[in-house]
């Protein structure tokens, strides 16, 4: 093994790494608004369901959601990422904004909730209108109260990708640790 063979296999598990992480950040965030809406709505069962779905979401660990998402449907004859090429990817990257979603919708759910009645109640008296007062009010200071938690799930996020190698998603990880056991090589 040379060198440049080596680095060429760690790039591709490092773009592997990195598509999972974007795809993440662009499916779960407005996914997790959502389900933040949906935990503050006034529908009773709707906020109900939403509140436990992430409560159990972010009660389980990210790998054992790996294993249920990839393995389970199997379990009852349905093959779901089997059949595909990119399937184990797929499952990884269902699993992921499935994950991140509920913890960044925690995070505007709380962001929004943080904004004082009184903000909300100075825009009524302005003649805001409801989406004028949330657009131009209580987004404006959200924004500034979600950044340092959403910067913190981002970075986890990032740490988090190299769980994929569970179910055999060949990401940089992978593909140092493959070349670790196969040639002895360990500067990958």
């Amino acid at each position: 093994m040379d060198f440049w063979s080596v680095t060429a296999t760690l790039f591709e598990g490092f773009g592997t790494t990195c598509l999972l992480f974007l795809l993440t950040l662009v499916f779960s965030l407005p996914l997790g608004l959502i389900i933040a809406f949906g935990s503050m709505s006034k529908f009773k069962p709707l906020s109900w369901l939403c509140r436990t779905f992430v409560w159990i979401i972010r009660g389980t660990p990210l790998m054992l959601q790996l294993f249920v998402v990839f393995y389970v449907p199997g379990m009852f004859g349905v093959q779901l990422f089997g059949r595909m090429e990119n399937g184990r990817f797929i499952a990884a990257l269902i699993a992921f904004v499935i994950n991140y979603a509920c913890y960044f919708s925690e995070i505007f759910r709380g962001g929004i909730e943080g904004v004082p009645k009184g903000q909300r109640e100075a825009g009524q008296v302005l003649g805001m209108t409801n989406t004028q007062i949330f657009f131009r009010v209580t987004l404006m200071q959200v924004i500034k109260r979600i950044v340092p938690p959403m910067g913190n799930e981002i970075i986890t996020l990032v740490k988090d990708t190299s769980l994929v190698r569970v179910i055999a998603v060949y990401e940089v990880m992978w593909e140092g640790q493959s070349f670790i056991k196969s040639s002895g090589i360990i500067w990958p």
